[in-house]
């Protein structure tokens, strides 16, 4: 892979991630018709999947933070609670619990950990499903049909005005089963669970806080897994730099993309991006037919 294609797939990637245009089926759809060649396989589509991750840090790090300090003390409060059930087991009394999940920022950890789970299980499940469907332009063809109709539903959706203390942890179930099927190639994963939020009755605001942050354990947990399949993989200092440079790019430009979505997203304008992604799936469906 040249340094040009680096930096090419790092704007798409920048671009498609926080648009809901399916990040995966462009770089995919880009991978076909330049015939770009990758030793490392789906290790540098999960690493510049690290490089939007950036950007999500750098827009929402106040949360972020916060929510890692919660965790830790939803952790604290949990292993107090645990010692203070068998001190009132051994001494028959009835000590009081801890309040665990307390405020709203907890009960944000715990929804996307929640998500998290069938968001795992399924990227486990069809990891060599994915990667097999990257390479076949009618896969992500159709699934860009798919997010065009689920755009168009989000541009209607009421939405409503959930905040963590109201959102269930059965929508947060369904919004990482969204997210979870949202792996294959073409299918928007922004687009994809910013509609399952607002089909939720999420706050449109938080919709995509929600989307952004529900991304980070599934990124990194995507990072980990294609690591260990490297031990067999040769990479030259030019093709590791060339990684590093495309995760940059992708940062610069998702940083962007997140400001412009959030806009959309109040605005209610997912219209254009439901015809773009119905334009580009018919015309991949209609190129792979008429190879």
């Amino acid at each position: 892979m040249s340094l040009l294609e680096a930096i090419l797939m790092g704007v798409i990637q920048g671009i498609t991630e926080f648009l809901p245009v399916s990040s995966s089926g462009h770089l995919a759809l880009f991978k076909i018709f330049f015939e770009v060649e990758n030793e490392g396989g789906l290790l540098f589509d999960v690493i510049l999947h690290l490089g939007t991750l950036l950007a999500i840090f750098a827009v929402y790090y106040k949360d972020i933070w916060k929510m890692i300090v919660e965790g830790f003390s939803v952790i604290g409060d949990a292993c107090k609670n645990i010692g203070i059930f068998f001190s009132n087991l051994v001494h028959r009394s009835k000590g009081g619990y801890h309040h665990v999940i307390c405020n709203g920022y907890r009960k944000f950890v715990i929804l996307v950990i929640v998500s998290t789970i069938p968001t795992g299980i399924i990227g486990v499940l069809d990891v060599h499903l994915v990667e097999m469907a990257s390479k076949i332009v009618l896969i992500p063809g159709i699934c860009l049909i798919v997010t065009s109709i689920l755009l168009f539903i989000a541009d209607h959706a009421k939405g409503g005005d959930k905040m963590p203390k109201q959102v269930t942890y059965s929508n947060a179930f369904i919004i990482g089963i969204a997210q979870g099927v949202a792996t294959m190639p073409g299918l928007s994963r922004s687009g994809t669970t910013i509609a399952a939020c607002l089909l939720s009755g999420f706050n449109r605001k938080f919709a995509v806080k929600y989307s952004f942050i529900m991304s980070i354990p599934a990124v990194l947990g995507s990072l980990v897994f294609e690591l260990k399949d490297l031990a067999d993989v040769t990479f030259t200092q030019a093709e590791i730099l060339n990684y590093f440079i495309g995760m940059a790019v992708a940062a610069v430009v998702g940083y962007i993309c997140i400001k412009a979505m959030l806009y959309v997203v109040r605005q209610k304008r997912f219209t254009g991006f439901a015809v773009y992604c119905l334009i580009v799936g018919v015309v991949c469906v209609g190129a792979f037919f008429i190879e």
